[in-house]
């Protein structure tokens, strides 16, 4: 389970990472949303990773709520910053004319930066 779960957020880390690194806008938002959801997820996993671990209730061995607490503050910010990177993103592209981060088209230099 847990190789299974350390894979996962890997996976997600990395996948986060490469579009991040993208030269374009909605790549780049999807990048920190799989990084945020990888954040998520481990944060998760710091309550424990037990099936039988009671989060409510007598059980003799209860889980952390701490976590539990981290990543619903956690999915609420990530939800902020997702609407706002979009809002900036869409105002990138109504001034500039493309959805490149350096506001620049594909192969074309800068000419303003190269005089």
């Amino acid at each position: 389970m847990e190789a299974l779960f350390a894979a996962t957020l890997g996976l997600l880390t990395a996948s986060g990472v490469y579009l991040l690194l993208r030269a374009r806008t909605f790549a780049v938002v999807l990048g920190l949303t799989l990084l945020s959801y990888a954040v998520n997820l481990f944060l998760f996993s710091m309550g424990r990773l037990v099936g039988d671990v009671a989060v409510l209730g007598q059980g003799g061995n209860p889980a952390d709520p701490l976590p539990q607490a981290l990543v619903l503050t956690a999915i609420v910010i990530g939800f902020a910053m997702t609407a706002f990177v979009v809002v900036l993103a869409l105002r990138g592209v109504a001034n500039l004319g493309n959805d490149h981060v350096d506001g620049q088209s594909d192969g074309q230099p800068d000419r303003e930066r190269l005089s």
